[in-house]
Protein backbone atom coordinates (compact mmCIF):
# COMPACT_ATOMS: atom_id res chain seq x y z
CA UNK A 1 0.00 0.00 0.00
CA UNK A 2 1.26 3.63 -0.70
CA UNK A 3 -0.09 6.54 0.82
CA UNK A 4 1.79 8.99 -0.96
CA UNK A 5 0.66 9.67 -4.46
CA UNK A 6 2.88 9.81 -7.71
CA UNK A 7 1.94 13.33 -8.21
CA UNK A 8 2.56 14.30 -4.50
CA UNK A 9 6.14 13.06 -5.04
CA UNK A 10 6.40 15.12 -7.94
CA UNK A 11 5.95 18.03 -5.19
CA UNK A 12 7.84 16.89 -2.56
CA UNK A 13 10.59 17.11 -5.55
CA UNK A 14 9.87 20.86 -5.74
CA UNK A 15 9.44 21.75 -2.54
CA UNK A 16 11.30 24.25 -0.58
CA UNK A 17 11.36 25.56 3.32
CA UNK A 18 9.81 28.53 4.28
CA UNK A 19 9.43 29.56 7.68
CA UNK A 20 8.96 32.91 9.60
CA UNK A 21 9.90 32.43 14.07
CA UNK A 22 9.06 35.88 15.16
CA UNK A 23 8.98 34.65 18.73
CA UNK A 24 11.41 36.70 21.19
CA UNK A 25 11.01 34.01 23.23
CA UNK A 26 12.61 31.81 20.51
CA UNK A 27 14.77 33.83 18.59
CA UNK A 28 16.81 35.69 21.66
CA UNK A 29 16.88 32.42 24.38
CA UNK A 30 16.08 29.35 22.86
CA UNK A 31 17.85 29.67 19.53
CA UNK A 32 21.26 30.37 21.40
CA UNK A 33 20.86 27.60 23.55
CA UNK A 34 19.54 25.44 21.35
CA UNK A 35 22.95 26.31 18.69
CA UNK A 36 25.18 25.87 21.62
CA UNK A 37 23.86 22.00 22.50
CA UNK A 38 23.84 21.13 18.90
CA UNK A 39 27.45 21.07 18.62
CA UNK A 40 27.37 18.34 21.43
CA UNK A 41 25.67 15.58 18.40
CA UNK A 42 28.23 13.85 16.49
CA UNK A 43 27.88 14.91 12.70
CA UNK A 44 27.19 11.21 12.11
CA UNK A 45 23.86 11.29 13.92
CA UNK A 46 20.93 11.77 11.84
CA UNK A 47 18.17 14.31 12.37
CA UNK A 48 15.56 12.33 12.27
CA UNK A 49 16.83 10.13 15.16
CA UNK A 50 17.00 13.21 17.25
CA UNK A 51 13.35 14.11 15.94
CA UNK A 52 12.41 10.59 17.06
CA UNK A 53 13.94 10.14 20.50
CA UNK A 54 12.21 13.47 21.44
CA UNK A 55 8.85 12.38 20.51
CA UNK A 56 9.53 9.30 22.62
CA UNK A 57 10.36 11.20 25.53
CA UNK A 58 6.87 12.92 25.42
CA UNK A 59 5.40 9.50 24.78
CA UNK A 60 7.70 7.90 28.00
CA UNK A 61 5.97 10.93 30.10
CA UNK A 62 2.27 9.83 28.91
CA UNK A 63 2.50 6.34 29.76
CA UNK A 64 4.90 7.07 32.94
CA UNK A 65 2.16 9.55 34.26
CA UNK A 66 -0.97 7.01 33.78
CA UNK A 67 0.90 4.50 35.83
CA UNK A 68 1.19 7.01 38.71
CA UNK A 69 -2.34 8.82 37.75
CA UNK A 70 -4.54 6.58 35.87
CA UNK A 71 -7.83 8.34 36.23
CA UNK A 72 -6.59 12.13 37.33
CA UNK A 73 -7.21 11.80 41.01
CA UNK A 74 -3.89 11.60 41.72
CA UNK A 75 -3.43 15.53 42.43
CA UNK A 76 -7.16 15.97 44.25
CA UNK A 77 -7.20 16.26 48.04
CA UNK A 78 -7.42 13.18 50.26
CA UNK A 79 -5.55 10.60 47.59
CA UNK A 80 -2.13 9.40 46.63
CA UNK A 81 -0.01 11.66 45.06
CA UNK A 82 2.38 11.38 42.68
CA UNK A 83 5.67 10.96 44.11
CA UNK A 84 8.34 14.35 43.78
CA UNK A 85 11.11 12.54 42.29
CA UNK A 86 8.47 11.59 39.65
CA UNK A 87 7.85 15.40 38.66
CA UNK A 88 11.05 16.14 38.63
CA UNK A 89 11.61 13.17 35.82
CA UNK A 90 8.70 14.70 34.13
CA UNK A 91 9.91 17.80 33.92
CA UNK A 92 13.68 17.22 32.57
CA UNK A 93 12.30 14.79 30.23
CA UNK A 94 9.66 17.22 28.60
CA UNK A 95 12.31 20.19 28.81
CA UNK A 96 14.78 17.40 27.23
CA UNK A 97 12.10 16.79 24.28
CA UNK A 98 11.28 20.16 23.63
CA UNK A 99 15.09 20.62 23.33
CA UNK A 100 15.42 17.93 20.59
CA UNK A 101 13.00 19.11 18.91
CA UNK A 102 14.41 22.54 18.57
CA UNK A 103 17.94 20.98 17.71
CA UNK A 104 17.18 18.07 14.94
CA UNK A 105 16.61 20.74 12.18
CA UNK A 106 19.83 22.56 13.31
CA UNK A 107 21.62 19.28 12.76
CA UNK A 108 20.08 18.37 9.24
CA UNK A 109 22.07 21.83 8.14
CA UNK A 110 25.11 21.14 10.03
CA UNK A 111 25.46 18.21 8.50
CA UNK A 112 23.90 19.08 5.20
CA UNK A 113 20.76 16.31 5.28
CA UNK A 114 17.88 18.73 5.02
CA UNK A 115 15.33 17.02 3.45
CA UNK A 116 10.95 17.35 2.62
CA UNK A 117 11.14 14.27 4.55
CA UNK A 118 12.78 15.70 7.40
CA UNK A 119 10.19 18.44 7.46
CA UNK A 120 7.36 16.42 7.41
CA UNK A 121 8.95 13.64 9.60
CA UNK A 122 9.27 16.52 12.55
CA UNK A 123 5.85 17.56 12.08
CA UNK A 124 4.26 14.66 11.79
CA UNK A 125 5.22 13.80 15.21
CA UNK A 126 4.71 16.88 16.89
CA UNK A 127 0.78 16.55 15.36
CA UNK A 128 0.69 13.86 17.65
CA UNK A 129 2.72 15.26 20.65
CA UNK A 130 -0.14 17.63 21.47
CA UNK A 131 -2.07 14.76 22.83
CA UNK A 132 0.47 13.70 24.71
CA UNK A 133 1.93 16.70 26.51
CA UNK A 134 -1.76 18.47 26.97
CA UNK A 135 -2.74 15.20 29.13
CA UNK A 136 0.17 15.10 30.86
CA UNK A 137 0.41 18.17 32.32
CA UNK A 138 -3.37 17.44 33.52
CA UNK A 139 -2.25 15.72 36.15
CA UNK A 140 -0.96 18.54 37.87
CA UNK A 141 -3.98 19.92 38.60
CA UNK A 142 -6.41 16.49 38.07
CA UNK A 143 -10.00 16.23 38.56
CA UNK A 144 -11.70 16.33 42.03
CA UNK A 145 -12.62 19.94 43.58
CA UNK A 146 -8.93 21.42 43.09
CA UNK A 147 -9.13 20.11 39.34
CA UNK A 148 -10.54 20.73 36.30
CA UNK A 149 -13.21 18.60 35.07
CA UNK A 150 -12.62 15.95 32.47
CA UNK A 151 -14.70 17.68 29.70
CA UNK A 152 -13.06 21.13 30.67
CA UNK A 153 -9.24 19.42 29.71
CA UNK A 154 -11.04 17.93 26.31
CA UNK A 155 -12.05 21.26 24.94
CA UNK A 156 -8.81 22.53 26.22
CA UNK A 157 -6.95 19.86 24.28
CA UNK A 158 -9.10 21.04 21.50
CA UNK A 159 -7.87 24.23 21.59
CA UNK A 160 -4.32 23.27 21.32
CA UNK A 161 -5.09 20.69 18.19
CA UNK A 162 -7.05 23.65 16.54
CA UNK A 163 -3.79 26.25 16.89
CA UNK A 164 -1.57 23.05 15.81
CA UNK A 165 -3.20 22.74 12.28
CA UNK A 166 -4.09 27.23 12.24
CA UNK A 167 0.01 26.84 11.45
CA UNK A 168 -0.60 24.38 8.76
CA UNK A 169 -3.80 25.81 7.32
CA UNK A 170 -1.50 28.60 7.04
CA UNK A 171 1.10 26.97 5.26
CA UNK A 172 -1.61 25.35 3.14
CA UNK A 173 -2.81 29.14 1.86
CA UNK A 174 0.20 30.71 2.23
CA UNK A 175 3.06 28.98 1.16
CA UNK A 176 4.93 30.10 4.31
CA UNK A 177 5.09 28.09 8.30
CA UNK A 178 4.95 30.78 10.46
CA UNK A 179 5.88 29.33 13.47
CA UNK A 180 2.81 29.94 16.54
CA UNK A 181 4.50 32.35 19.23
CA UNK A 182 2.36 29.76 21.97
CA UNK A 183 4.45 26.99 21.45
CA UNK A 184 7.88 27.82 23.01
CA UNK A 185 6.07 29.74 26.10
CA UNK A 186 4.06 26.80 26.76
CA UNK A 187 6.78 24.46 26.82
CA UNK A 188 9.09 26.48 28.57
CA UNK A 189 5.94 26.88 31.41
CA UNK A 190 4.77 23.39 31.21
CA UNK A 191 8.29 22.25 32.36
CA UNK A 192 9.01 25.00 34.89
CA UNK A 193 5.95 24.12 36.48
CA UNK A 194 6.66 19.72 36.90
CA UNK A 195 9.80 21.31 38.61
CA UNK A 196 8.11 23.42 40.69
CA UNK A 197 5.85 20.76 41.68
CA UNK A 198 8.18 18.62 43.04
CA UNK A 199 8.98 20.86 45.39
CA UNK A 200 6.00 22.59 47.04
CA UNK A 201 3.78 19.74 46.26
CA UNK A 202 0.53 19.50 44.54
CA UNK A 203 -0.76 21.07 47.47
CA UNK A 204 0.38 24.47 46.49
CA UNK A 205 -2.30 24.51 43.67
CA UNK A 206 -5.12 24.30 45.88
CA UNK A 207 -4.54 27.79 47.60
CA UNK A 208 -6.23 30.63 45.25
CA UNK A 209 -3.75 32.54 42.86
CA UNK A 210 -5.60 36.06 43.54
CA UNK A 211 -8.26 36.47 45.35
CA UNK A 212 -10.85 33.42 44.18
CA UNK A 213 -8.91 32.88 41.15
CA UNK A 214 -7.43 29.48 41.46
CA UNK A 215 -4.25 28.35 40.01
CA UNK A 216 -6.46 25.65 37.90
CA UNK A 217 -8.27 28.93 36.65
CA UNK A 218 -4.89 30.30 34.95
CA UNK A 219 -3.86 27.48 33.47
CA UNK A 220 -7.29 27.63 31.77
CA UNK A 221 -7.41 30.99 30.87
CA UNK A 222 -3.63 30.72 29.81
CA UNK A 223 -4.23 28.36 26.81
CA UNK A 224 -7.61 30.12 25.84
CA UNK A 225 -6.01 33.44 25.87
CA UNK A 226 -3.07 32.34 24.05
CA UNK A 227 -5.46 31.14 21.39
CA UNK A 228 -7.60 33.52 21.14
CA UNK A 229 -5.42 36.61 21.62
CA UNK A 230 -2.12 35.52 19.92
CA UNK A 231 -2.36 32.59 17.77
CA UNK A 232 -5.77 33.04 16.10
CA UNK A 233 -5.12 37.06 15.32
CA UNK A 234 -2.01 36.33 13.68
CA UNK A 235 -3.15 33.67 11.48
CA UNK A 236 -5.96 35.62 10.44
CA UNK A 237 -3.45 38.28 10.32
CA UNK A 238 -0.68 36.71 7.98
CA UNK A 239 -3.65 35.28 5.92
CA UNK A 240 -4.61 38.64 5.19
CA UNK A 241 -1.30 40.03 4.18
CA UNK A 242 -1.20 37.07 1.68
CA UNK A 243 -4.82 38.39 0.29
CA UNK A 244 -3.46 42.08 0.40
CA UNK A 245 -0.29 40.47 -1.37
CA UNK A 246 -2.29 38.82 -3.48
CA UNK A 247 0.13 35.64 -3.13
CA UNK A 248 -2.52 33.19 -1.56
CA UNK A 249 -2.77 29.50 -3.43
CA UNK A 250 -5.89 29.00 -3.08
CA UNK A 251 -9.00 31.34 -3.88
CA UNK A 252 -12.22 30.21 -3.52
CA UNK A 253 -13.39 29.70 0.09
CA UNK A 254 -14.46 26.33 -0.03
CA UNK A 255 -10.76 25.40 -1.63
CA UNK A 256 -9.55 27.88 1.43
CA UNK A 257 -11.29 26.22 4.52
CA UNK A 258 -11.02 22.43 2.80
CA UNK A 259 -8.24 21.28 5.44
CA UNK A 260 -10.59 22.81 8.30
CA UNK A 261 -13.37 20.30 7.30
CA UNK A 262 -12.21 16.79 8.71
CA UNK A 263 -10.61 18.32 11.99
CA UNK A 264 -14.01 20.10 12.82
CA UNK A 265 -16.03 16.81 11.67
CA UNK A 266 -13.81 14.94 14.31
CA UNK A 267 -14.59 17.41 16.64
CA UNK A 268 -18.07 16.94 15.95
CA UNK A 269 -18.27 13.11 16.48
CA UNK A 270 -16.21 13.01 19.38
CA UNK A 271 -18.14 15.92 20.95
CA UNK A 272 -21.28 14.05 20.08
CA UNK A 273 -20.49 10.77 21.56
CA UNK A 274 -19.47 12.72 25.11
CA UNK A 275 -23.24 14.11 25.20
CA UNK A 276 -24.87 11.21 24.04
CA UNK A 277 -22.69 8.26 25.67
CA UNK A 278 -24.77 5.79 28.15
CA UNK A 279 -22.03 4.92 30.30
CA UNK A 280 -20.46 8.80 30.39
CA UNK A 281 -17.11 7.54 28.90
CA UNK A 282 -15.47 10.77 29.05
CA UNK A 283 -15.51 9.94 32.81
CA UNK A 284 -14.99 6.27 32.78
CA UNK A 285 -12.45 6.24 30.34
CA UNK A 286 -10.77 10.00 29.91
CA UNK A 287 -7.19 9.38 29.36
CA UNK A 288 -8.29 6.75 26.63
CA UNK A 289 -10.51 9.15 24.84
CA UNK A 290 -8.42 11.90 24.83
CA UNK A 291 -5.68 9.47 23.34
CA UNK A 292 -8.30 8.39 20.13
CA UNK A 293 -8.98 11.66 19.20
CA UNK A 294 -5.28 12.63 19.34
CA UNK A 295 -4.49 9.81 17.59
CA UNK A 296 -7.01 10.63 14.18
CA UNK A 297 -6.20 14.00 14.68
CA UNK A 298 -2.96 13.50 13.95
CA UNK A 299 -3.88 11.49 11.17
CA UNK A 300 -5.20 14.78 9.59
CA UNK A 301 -2.74 16.75 10.21
CA UNK A 302 -0.08 14.69 8.18
CA UNK A 303 -2.39 14.23 5.16
CA UNK A 304 -2.98 18.18 5.68
CA UNK A 305 1.11 18.33 5.92
CA UNK A 306 1.44 15.79 3.27
CA UNK A 307 -0.80 18.19 0.71
CA UNK A 308 0.85 21.47 1.74
CA UNK A 309 4.56 20.27 1.17
CA UNK A 310 3.69 18.65 -1.91
CA UNK A 311 1.39 21.37 -3.60
CA UNK A 312 -1.24 18.71 -3.91
CA UNK A 313 -4.95 19.44 -2.89
CA UNK A 314 -5.99 18.65 0.49
CA UNK A 315 -8.94 15.62 0.64
CA UNK A 316 -11.84 17.08 2.35
CA UNK A 317 -12.60 13.77 4.11
CA UNK A 318 -10.00 11.77 6.04
CA UNK A 319 -10.95 7.90 6.38
CA UNK A 320 -10.41 7.48 10.20
CA UNK A 321 -13.59 9.19 10.52
CA UNK A 322 -15.79 6.69 9.29
CA UNK A 323 -14.74 3.83 11.93
CA UNK A 324 -15.27 6.86 14.75
CA UNK A 325 -18.95 7.34 13.14
CA UNK A 326 -19.40 3.95 12.97
CA UNK A 327 -18.87 3.44 16.89
CA UNK A 328 -20.78 6.48 17.80
CA UNK A 329 -23.71 4.22 16.02
CA UNK A 330 -23.20 1.33 17.48
CA UNK A 331 -22.90 3.39 21.00
CA UNK A 332 -25.90 5.59 20.68
CA UNK A 333 -28.87 3.25 18.87
CA UNK A 334 -28.24 0.90 21.58
CA UNK A 335 -26.88 -2.42 19.57
CA UNK A 336 -24.11 -3.07 21.65
CA UNK A 337 -25.28 -2.49 25.09
CA UNK A 338 -22.44 -2.47 27.98
CA UNK A 339 -19.88 -3.23 25.28
CA UNK A 340 -19.38 0.98 25.16
CA UNK A 341 -15.74 0.89 26.83
CA UNK A 342 -14.83 -1.83 25.07
CA UNK A 343 -15.46 -0.35 21.54
CA UNK A 344 -13.08 2.64 22.80
CA UNK A 345 -10.43 0.03 23.45
CA UNK A 346 -10.79 -1.65 19.74
CA UNK A 347 -11.15 1.78 18.07
CA UNK A 348 -8.26 3.25 19.81
CA UNK A 349 -6.32 0.54 19.26
CA UNK A 350 -7.36 0.17 15.56
CA UNK A 351 -6.84 3.89 15.05
CA UNK A 352 -3.28 3.95 17.06
CA UNK A 353 -2.06 1.08 14.37
CA UNK A 354 -3.85 2.20 11.03
CA UNK A 355 -1.54 5.88 11.89
CA UNK A 356 1.96 4.29 12.36
CA UNK A 357 1.31 2.45 9.39
CA UNK A 358 0.76 5.28 7.92
CA UNK A 359 3.82 6.95 9.55
CA UNK A 360 6.12 4.02 8.38
CA UNK A 361 5.02 3.69 4.78
CA UNK A 362 5.18 7.60 4.23
CA UNK A 363 8.63 7.55 5.19
CA UNK A 364 9.37 4.38 3.39
CA UNK A 365 8.29 5.91 0.38
CA UNK A 366 9.75 9.32 0.57
CA UNK A 367 13.09 7.85 2.13
CA UNK A 368 13.07 5.21 -1.31
CA UNK A 369 12.12 8.76 -3.46
CA UNK A 370 14.88 10.87 -1.87
CA UNK A 371 17.57 8.15 -2.43
CA UNK A 372 17.92 7.82 1.55
CA UNK A 373 17.94 6.30 5.04
CA UNK A 374 15.45 8.11 7.48
CA UNK A 375 17.50 7.02 10.17
CA UNK A 376 20.84 6.91 8.66
CA UNK A 377 23.03 9.77 6.63
CA UNK A 378 24.72 6.94 4.76
CA UNK A 379 23.20 6.69 1.36
CA UNK A 380 21.63 3.44 0.56
CA UNK A 381 23.66 0.70 -1.45
CA UNK A 382 22.16 -0.05 -4.68
CA UNK A 383 20.63 -3.24 -5.32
Amino acid sequence: MEYVSPEQLAGFSKYKYSAVDSNPLSLYVMHPFWNTIVKIFPTWLAPNLITFSGFLLLVFNFFLMAYFDPDFYASAPDHQHVPNGVWIVVGLLNFMAYTLDGVDGKQARRTNSSTPLGELFDHGLDSWACVYFVVTVYSTFGRGSTGVSVFVLYLLLWVVLFSFILSHWEKYNTGILFLPWGYDVSQVTISIVYIVTAFVGVEAWYAPFLFNFLYRDLFTAMIIACALTVTLPMSLYNFYKAYKNNTLKHHSVYEILLPLVSPVLLFLLCTTWIFLSPTDILEVQPRLFYFMVGTAFANISCQLIVCQMSSTRCQPLNWMLLPIAAVLLLVVSGLAPGSETLLLYLLTAFLTLAHIHYGVVVVSQLSRHFNIRPFSLQKPTPD
